[in-house]
């Protein structure tokens, strides 16, 4: 699972963590049903923003979520996911981006990528993904040419970067890619009045998104000799940390413009969760939650998430039924990034990652900062602070 928007459950709270979740699992049903099993393995935490911003412009309408069966991710239980355009968009998208990503990785060499069978194997599976995405993003209206295109100038733009060459002409594909699947979730809701501002806040994600990515890679990209934008142009990290600070404040103007039915998630991710997403990337925030507390990024309700107080749990599962279980959970790298039942005794277990990203809630400052951007009646935090 990749993406910068990772949500702590202790900041999203029990309803919007529910919320968050079906956007999730929305997104990879999605991509199940249009284009194949293994297509699932596009999901990410970005892509499930367009099937949120649908959403929060056009309401919950009725069969805009469904009862999904079983799943590993889930500890084999049931879950309402959303369903509809918006996901449909957002898989057509992810499906784009990941074919583009790939190619990336196999102009750069990266790991096994370097070796040409594996390589060529890579090309046709990203040629795969990208006619999906095309044929997906058409079923919902959206022409995936600006995407290609931009992947397409994006290479022109890396070959000629170097030293001095500003940062933001690096940026601007991406910037451009996400301002037109941001706008076309305004197209998908009926809210055309919404397309502008929308494209505003999807230039300034694409443009996080861009940063903040090369910020964590940096080290990683100098030690094997890979491309990096950052290092390239000779781009300060306080340069870059000022250009993520001003993108996540132009993101909060821009969607004061927009007009939602229900604004509350994506508020909450693309205004307090994109600052944690900052303040992560450039190693300025911790975490107040011990690994007994909460597994990272795992909501509550959201894949891998312990059942609500109730009933005793049910009896251990079988030693074939157990063994199904694992292989899902390991599989799905659920051991290693959530909380999950065990596999036979269906205890809560945390994953093996130790860190939580989120804040101590003892004040403002720690997990909310909705004084300063939605001012008075900000209903949107679960920290118990008086905004």
């Amino acid at each position: 699972m990749f993406g910068i928007v990772r949500p702590c459950r202790h900041r999203l709270g029990e309803a919007l963590g529910v919320q968050w979740a079906a956007h999730l699992c929305g997104l990879c049903l999605a991509l199940r049903k249009d284009h194949g099993q293994f297509a699932r393995i596009v999901t990410n935490y970005d892509g499930l923003l367009i099937s949120v911003l649908t959403e929060a412009q056009a309401g919950r309408a009725a069969g805009g979520w469904r009862t999904a069966g079983p799943c590993p991710l889930r500890g084999m239980r049931t879950a309402s996911v959303a369903q509809g355009e918006g996901a449909r968009l957002a898989a057509a998208v992810s499906l784009v981006l990941a074919a583009a990503k790939v190619h990336d990785h196999v102009a750069d060499r990266d790991g096994l990528l370097a070796r040409r069978p594996v390589a060529l194997a890579a090309r046709r599976v990203a040629a795969g993904w990208a006619r999906a995405g095309e044929r997906g993003g058409a079923a919902v209206g959206f022409d995936t040419a600006v995407l290609v295109d931009a992947v397409d100038r994006q290479a022109g733009l890396e070959v000629l970067a170097g030293p001095g060459t500003p940062i933001l002409a690096v940026t601007e594909p991406t910037e451009t890619a996400t301002a037109a699947a941001f706008a076309h979730t305004a197209v998908l809701a009926g809210r055309p009045g919404n397309a502008a501002p929308l494209a505003e806040a999807g230039r300034f994600f694409g443009r996080l998104a861009h940063l903040l990515d090369a910020v964590e890679d940096q080290d990683a990209d100098a030690q094997s000799g890979a491309w990096n934008p950052l290092t390239v142009t000779g781009t300060s990290l306080a340069d870059a940390r000022r250009l993520a600070d001003d993108a996540v404040h132009g993101i909060r103007l821009a969607l004061r413009d927009v007009e939602f039915s229900d604004a509350a998630l994506a508020h909450r991710l693309l205004v307090h969760e994109l600052r944690a997403s900052v303040d992560r990337a450039f190693g300025t925030a911790g975490c107040a939650h011990t690994p007994q507390a909460a597994g990272p990024y795992a909501p509550p309700g959201g894949p891998g998430a312990p059942l609500p107080p109730g009933p005793p749990r049910r009896d251990r599962r079988g030693l074939l039924a157990g063994c199904a279980v694992w292989m899902g959970l390991a599989c799905t790298c659920q051991m290693c990034c959530g909380t999950f039942e065990d596999p036979w005794s269906r205890e809560r277990r945390d994953g093996l990652c130790s860190q939580c990203d989120c804040s101590d809630c003892g004040d403002c400052s720690g997990c909310c900062d909705c004084c300063s951007c939605c001012g008075d009646g900000c209903d949107c935090c679960d920290c118990g602070c008086d905004c």
